[in-house]
């Protein structure tokens, strides 16, 4: 999937006023963010694409349980005896 922001998925906003349109081209091009901006007085504003390139999602790494850690489901056994087993697996 394209960035955000490229010539392939620009940054596509709705405004309603001409000074908001500007400060919209302002921070796009001092980010070298391709964009398109639409200038409807009468429709509500929508910079929901602006605000996802100014604050993109983070990852979170969650840890792995290991073979020989006790199971995360609370049975007492070990993770390769409970839920990481072949048969824990299988339907």
């Amino acid at each position: 999937m394209a960035k955000l922001g490229t010539r392939e998925k620009p940054i596509i906003v709705r405004v309603q006023t001409q000074e908001r349109a500007h400060y919209v081209a302002q921070v796009c091009e001092a980010n070298g963010w391709r964009y398109i901006v639409g200038l409807e007085p009468h429709n509500t504003e929508d910079i929901t694409d602006l605000d996802k390139a100014m604050n993109p999602p983070t990852r979170v790494a969650v840890p792995k349980t290991g073979r020989n850690e006790p199971c995360p489901c609370g049975s007492g056994q070990k993770y390769k005896r409970c839920c990481g087993s072949d048969a824990a697996i299988a339907p």
